[in-house]
């Protein structure tokens, strides 16, 4: 895997757990549910951002199928951002 690639997916996710504990602990705070929401909601999308190449290396499926998986645990998350919105 080309390093700039892999590079590029860890600064996804790092900013990804960023958000997602900053929101937790504006729900510990304040005890709103919807940044419980925002905070699962990002774990998500962070997990979806490295997710596609694991699978891909990690399994030998196909790319296709790998970005399946990638875009289904991404939508997951966005749905619960969208929820939180919602609320």
């Amino acid at each position: 895997m080309e390093a700039s690639f892999l590079l590029a997916k860890l600064i996804t996710l790092v900013l990804s757990l960023v958000v997602a504990y900053l929101a937790y602990h504006g729900y510990r705070r304040s005890g709103q549910t919807p940044m419980l929401y925002v905070s699962g909601g990002f774990i998500f999308i962070g997990a979806g951002a490295i997710c596609e190449g694991l699978i891909y290396h990690a399994f030998g499926t196909t790319i296709a199928s790998a970005a399946l998986v990638q875009a289904a645990i991404v939508s997951s998350g966005m749905v619960l951002v969208l929820i939180s919105l919602t609320k």
